[in-house]
């Protein structure tokens, strides 16, 4: 039976380029993985003041993550950082504090950008956000992928054959740390 995997989408743009590297990736995962996109809309803002009687929208989100057997990130960079919808989609599944929804769950994180640096600073802040509030977090391979504005048709297909090499090869790492984490706990 695959893992179930939840892809977080960190755009909220009909067109964007981290929604089309989320479906690329699922395409191109092994048997041992379903991956399913998740984006954030419609994904109310966080207050503390609902955590005693959370919102309908963000218990759905929590379960979601819950049901889940990993979870992969793949966010565009805003000003050298992660977007404002992926930090409020983080702030509602990390509580209330000790209840991460994201606990145990192995993460990926997976940075793009359309210029030279594939949203690298976006990635990284990622990764220390999410490190004490989830599980392992894939390390190596990292993945920065540049130029997505390049590297999809129309239709949202890869036509890059070097990414759809670097999206093959992370779903597979991906896929084996997902394998090794389960296994370790079991």
């Amino acid at each position: 039976m695959p893992h179930q995997v939840l892809v977080i989408v960190g755009s909220l743009r009909k067109e964007a380029y981290s929604l089309k590297v989320a479906h690329a990736l699922a395409k191109a995962a092994p048997a041992s993985l379903k991956l399913s996109v998740e984006t954030l809309h419609g994904l109310s803002f966080f207050n503390q003041d609902l955590e005693a009687n959370p919102p309908a929208d963000w218990l759905a989100f929590r379960d979601k993550i819950k049901a889940s057997d990993a979870v992969i990130f793949v966010t565009p960079e805003y000003n050298r950082s992660i977007p404002g919808v992926l930090r409020n989609a983080i702030d509602v599944a990390s509580r209330p504090p000790g209840k991460s929804s994201f606990l145990g769950k192995p993460v990926g994180i997976v940075g793009n950008s359309p210029g030279p640096l594939g949203g690298v600073s976006a990635a990284m802040e990622l990764k220390r956000s999410m490190s004490g509030i989830c599980g392992p977090i894939l390390g190596q391979p990292e993945i920065y992928l540049t130029q997505v504005g390049n590297s999809f048709n129309e239709q949202g297909e890869v036509t890059n054959e070097g990414f759809t090499k670097v999206i093959q090869q992370y779903v597979e790492a991906f896929a084996a740390f997902v394998g090794r984490q389960k296994k370790a706990m079991a």
